[in-house]
């Protein structure tokens, strides 16, 4: 019998996060297998525990989304941190390696508020700057337009993020874009989806889409709020050390309040209920 836990993770509130389907015991699961529960389950992503094939990891991580596997991804791993030390397959440690296609990511467990709390190192960003003929297929895309006086990237840190500024949180909420044609988009290119962001007086919100992984919009994506930041960063919006809360309320109802911090390296935060 393999065990199944969902994990609702970047929420205190239970059904107000983005789930993830964890298996924690997955020797013996061929990747079709996964695959197949992947598109079973039809989360944004489920993941797989395996033994580590690395040494000083404590353990092996496979990502799958209904279509594909991932190298890495955000939510998917902090959940599944959670469902590993949950389930006692972890134990008495004041850090977590995980191993997974992308490398190995360091996860920092912590209790705050009778809550548990996750930080992760996010893999090394790559990053490069899109044609004029990319950022008008993505206007096109969306029906609205961008702003323009930040270039749209696509930002490599495992999954890859085409992402771009909209003008203002009232536009970013009311795109609708045309997925068959972003799906398209997203194929040309090679990248895992599209992610989107505006700023407010009290953040920025963010809307992350990947139909081409049959993922029309994840909720709340770890990995590309990770690319948001690296993109602010790199924009010159963001200054190279600071750590900012950000409420949000998500275009699919999802409330999530969540914390990231710069440094030498990008590193990011995100709470799971206990």
């Amino acid at each position: 019998m393999r065990r199944l836990h969902i994990i609702d993770v970047f929420s205190a509130e239970a059904f107000l996060g983005n789930p993830v389907a964890v298996v924690l015991d997955s020797e013996g699961l061929s990747a079709t297998d996964m695959q197949k529960i992947a598109r079973w389950t039809n989360l944004s992503e489920t993941t797989f525990v395996l033994p580590p094939t690395v040494q000083g990891a404590d353990y092996r991580l496979r990502i799958f989304t209904p279509r594909s596997e991932l190298p890495f991804a955000g939510h998917p791993t902090l959940g599944s941190a959670h469902a590993v030390l949950s389930a006692g397959l972890v134990s008495g440690r004041s850090q977590l390696i995980q191993e997974c296609s992308a490398g190995c990511v360091v996860i920092i467990p912590s209790r705050e508020n009778d809550m548990s709390k996750y930080r992760l190192r996010l893999p090394e960003a790559v990053t490069r700057v899109v044609s004029a003929q990319t950022a008008a297929q993505l206007v096109e895309v969306l029906g609205d337009e961008i702003d323009r006086s930040r270039e749209p990237r696509v930002i490599d840190v495992g999954p890859k993020w085409l992402v771009a500024k909209m003008p203002s949180i009232d536009q970013l909420l009311a795109i609708t874009p045309a997925l068959d044609a972003m799906q398209s988009l997203e194929e040309s290119l090679g990248i895992t989806g599209v992610t989107l962001y505006a700023e407010s007086s009290v953040g920025i919100e963010v809307r992350s889409f990947a139909p081409s992984q049959g993922v029309d919009e994840d909720p709340v994506c770890g990995s590309g709020n990770g690319a948001v930041a690296v993109f602010r960063r790199l924009s010159g919006e963001l200054n190279s050390v600071r750590s900012t809360p950000r409420p949000r309320g998500s275009a699919l109802g999802v409330e999530v309040r969540s914390r990231f911090k710069l440094g030498s390296r990008e590193k990011f935060g995100w709470a799971v209920p206990a």
